[in-house]
């Protein structure tokens, strides 16, 4: 018998695109303005290729204004920075993102750096990491936004949690610390490195995987009750030499110790260019000074 619920990111991703495009009305009604997103894809990486399209289409949906910008992979590096600086300067543009990966003769930090930190709607620019770390408002990165609300869409008040988070990258594991912190939980970031790693996670009522280890992540580490968000998204083999998705987490094991869990796929994945639109209206609010 079933005793956990399944946290669906797909309806929940639903619900955060119908709130962006209520704001946008607002903002074209109240404000006389679109916010607009711009995406820069250099290379024919073909994942890259078909999550730019995606973008595009969710943003244009929205009732955003969409513009791509498609580079051969021999495009210079100065000529990649000149084009996000222009971008820069361009008051139509809110959001500018930079597709990744890059091609190898291109210093992505350098150009990700180059993108003024209220039109970087994926938070990586320092100035974003340090507005976050200090409460400031700001724009923090898509996929720890979604992971937040989704463990809110089980508890909407996370305050006093004892939240885990496994993983210390700049991408998932630090922002998502913070993020918690502002929600009043105590927060402990582990990582593969950490000793007794199932006894820290043991006495988490949250834990956040995003340590990118397949299946890492067993039944008995969870605490019963706790709330599972898995971050991870791994190939593995599977049946008939094809190859399977599984996140950082034992899905079938700790889902029957869980109170909820995300799938994978189907839960943090569909929030992520959900909240890339969510940061594009917050972008356009912050240069246009409107207040949240």
């Amino acid at each position: 018998m079933q005793t956990h619920r399944i946290i669906d990111g797909k309806a929940i991703a639903a619900q955060v695109r119908e709130g962006v495009a209520k704001e946008v009305a607002l903002m074209k009604s109240a404000h006389g303005f679109l916010p607009g997103l711009a995406v820069v894809l250099v290379g024919e990486d073909p994942a890259s290729k078909v999550y730019v399209k995606n973008k595009g289409e969710q943003t244009k949906a929205s009732g955003m204004n969409s513009w791509e910008h498609k580079l051969p992979a021999e495009t210079s590096e100065a000529e990649v920075l000149a084009i996000v600086q222009k971008l820069n300067d361009d008051p139509a543009v809110n959001g500018i993102l930079v597709q990744l990966p890059l091609p190898k003769h291109i210093n992505a930090e350098k150009v990700l750096n180059t993108i003024h930190p209220d039109k970087d709607v994926d938070g990586f620019h320092p100035v974003n990491v340090g507005r976050l770390w200090v409460g400031e408002r700001t724009l923090v990165p898509c996929t720890p936004t979604g992971s937040v609300i989704l463990a809110k869409s089980v508890q909407p008040n996370l305050s006093g949690l004892n939240a885990v988070v496994i993983g210390r990258s700049n991408i998932v594991g630090k922002p998502v610390s913070a993020l918690l912190l502002r929600e009043n939980c105590t927060v402990t970031i582990a990582h593969s490195k950490t000793r007794n790693i199932h006894n820290v996670v043991k006495g988490a009522d949250l834990v956040i995987a995003a340590v990118g280890i397949p299946e890492m992540v067993r039944g008995d580490w969870i605490k019963p009750g706790a709330i599972v968000i898995d971050v991870g998204i791994n190939r593995v083999p599977g049946e008939a030499g094809k190859t399977k998705l599984v996140g950082d987490v034992n899905y079938e094991e700790c889902a029957r110790v869980a109170s909820a869990i995300t799938p994978v796929p189907g839960g943090v994945g569909p929030m992520t260019i959900a909240c890339l639109l969510k940061n594009t209206v917050e972008a356009a609010k912050i240069q246009r000074g409107i207040k949240d």
